[in-house]
């Protein structure tokens, strides 16, 4: 049988477009019934004693990525500050609101998001709560990693971390459900007290700092990015004092300036509100800042994620 050249042209379209067009489908985990997502955290800094040793890490530190991509690859706008609060509060001179670059921290309690919505308010990273313990995954977790991406917005992943379980165990949980792309920001291991956790386990300072090392250390060589260590006052003063000083902090302080909180220590992301309101969500989120100017944010970036 014989054919037009244009017949076969148009053949070979048809062809490729229906080779392309398909959606990627994420292989989703089922969630699991287990309590440990429900996190309340304290509604309230608590101010450390001075007499906490000194401590200077390198706050921007991080695993060294390979070079590659484009150089405009971190030059996105900077959406400026354009949130709402609940509960407003002064924290004098140092304003979170002074600092350039604002994020949010997110998981399933926020519903649905209009992802694009939140970035024109001031949205330019965002936090996704993706595991705990070591089998339950966030339901709105993928939903949310692609939403964000698709508006444009740096965003990461965060694990609960359960007191109950391995360390090894929770480590390999995390890697199962969250992707290794280029661009994505480190990692997280939140840890705190979790009071309302079916977990009643407080393990001694040793103990607690053996396993964070371990969940972390496989993180890193598995993603090739330092975690950030997310936690709270009361957890930090019982456990995180002078504790690794070269690894990145995200500390949670919604009363006072984190320099009052946690006396000492550098850090790379301050949540100063649990009570934010914002176009986009329904209800409260969670807001956040980098510790930097907008140049700083483009230096870090390219520095922890190619």
């Amino acid at each position: 049988m014989r054919f037009s050249l244009a017949f076969l042209y148009l053949l070979a379209c048809l062809v490729l477009s229906a080779c392309t067009s398909g959606p990627a489908i994420d292989a989703l985990q089922v969630p699991s019934s287990e309590t440990t997502s429900s996190v309340r955290r304290p509604s309230v800094g608590v101010a450390l004693g001075d007499g906490a040793p000194a401590v200077r890490p390198n706050a921007l530190a991080a695993t060294p990525r390979p070079a590659g991509g484009p150089a405009s690859m971190h030059t996105g706008r900077i959406y400026g500050y354009g949130f709402g609060d609940a509960k407003p509060i002064d924290f004098g001179r140092r304003k979170p609101q002074h600092l350039a670059v604002h994020g949010v921290d997110v998981s399933r309690w926020q519903g649905d998001i209009d992802w694009n919505e939140l970035r024109r308010h001031g949205a330019n990273f965002a936090y996704i709560k993706a595991t705990d313990g070591g089998d339950h995954l966030d339901p709105k977790f993928h939903e949310n990693w692609r939403g964000a991406a698709r508006a444009g917005i740096k965003r990461g992943a965060y694990h609960f971390f359960y007191w109950c379980r391995t360390a090894a165990s929770q480590a390999e949980w995390f890697i199962r459900n969250v992707p290794k792309e280029k661009g994505a920001l480190p990692p997280v291991i939140d840890v705190e007290w979790n009071h309302q956790s079916s977990c009643k386990k407080r393990p001694p300072r040793a103990e607690v700092l053996d396993k964070m090392r371990v969940f972390m250390d496989r993180l890193e060589r598995h993603y090739g990015q330092r975690p950030i260590i997310y936690t709270a006052p009361d957890f930090y003063a019982d456990n995180l004092k002078g504790a690794f000083p070269n690894h990145p902090f995200w500390l949670r302080a919604v009363a006072e300036h984190p320099s009052r909180v946690y006396p000492g220590r550098d850090w790379v992301f301050w949540q100063y509100s649990g009570s934010g309101l914002s176009g986009g969500v329904d209800g409260k989120i969670d807001l956040n800042v980098f510790h930097g100017d907008e140049g700083a944010w483009r230096r870090w970036l390219t520095q922890v994620s190619g």
